[in-house]
């Protein structure tokens, strides 16, 4: 039997299984490093498994490095959260879209998009998509849009990081 065939092989069947912990969550995308990890420790496991010692060693010494140089890295960007924002109001009774506009930028919201419509109950909507880089932010607008009396209906719902 070929050794190169052997590791080929290996190295196939663990990208399917690096491939099957990468998800797609909203606009984020998670498992990437896990993924990446697994792979890289199947290479580093056929080097040591063929013998390549030295090569073997200076992988792993290499991809702990990276791996914690990464950590670090990432726990100093800050990250931005996104959430979609809904509110619906009474035809006669909507709230002006700079007073809307508002209440999301005092809560520590960016609008990224907005759009309007009229719901099938006949409802005036705003549709907001929203980023902030402070945790915790949906739960201090959602408070804010109980005690607003002329929003009828209202959603904030995060979509990841």
């Amino acid at each position: 039997m070929d050794p190169t065939r052997m590791a080929q092989g290996i190295m196939t069947g663990i990208g399917f299984l690096g491939a099957g912990v990468i998800f797609k969550e909203g606009l984020s995308v998670r498992g990437l490093t896990t993924a990446a990890s697994i792979w890289i420790t199947a290479g580093i496991g056929i080097l040591m498994g063929i013998g390549f010692f030295l090569p073997g060693i200076l992988g792993t010494l290499l991809t702990l490095g990276i791996l914690s140089l990464f950590r670090l890295i990432e726990d100093r960007v800050p990250r931005q959260s996104y959430a979609q924002y809904y509110v619906s109001f009474d035809r006669h009774k909507v709230m002006p879209e700079d007073q809307v506009r508002a209440l999301a930028i005092d809560h520590g919201f960016e609008i990224a998009t907005m759009s309007y419509r009229i719901t099938r109950a006949g409802l005036f909507e705003y549709r907001m998509d929203v980023r902030t880089t402070k945790v915790g932010r949906a739960a201090g607008l959602a408070k804010a849009l109980q005690n607003i009396e002329s929003v009828r209906e209202f959603r904030v719902s995060t979509t990841g990081t």
